[in-house]
Order: structure tokens, then C-alpha cells, then sequence
């Protein structure tokens, strides 16, 4: 299972308050993750080259 982060209820909230006020229309899904943090985690994968 691949690790994700995920945005607090509380930042979930703020960010649909401010989007209620919003005129434009909604951003894709991948720009809210974005705005929210939320996604898979970053992590640094170490690649042998074969030698010991």
C-alpha cells in the first residue's frame, strides 16, 4: 500500500469556506490536492547499480 497524506478536517473546511465565496468554477481534483497537501508521499527509492 502506497503511503498518502491527508489534509485535516480543518483545513478541508477552510479551504470549502473560501470556495463557497468563489465566482469561478471549481478546480480540477488534482489542482484541490494540491492545494491541500494531499497525495501520495514523496519518498527516495535507492537503485543498485549491481556492485557490493
Amino acid at each position: 500500500m502506497t503511503p498518502t497524506t491527508h489534509p485535516s478536517k480543518y483545513l478541508v473546511r477552510a479551504y470549502l469556506e473560501r470556495r463557497t465565496h468563489e465566482v469561478k468554477p471549481p478546480p480540477t481534483p488534482e489542482e484541490i490536492r494540491r492545494q491541500l497537501g494531499w497525495g501520495l508521499m514523496a519518498f527516495e527509492q535507492k537503485v543498485s547499480n549491481g556492485r557490493n
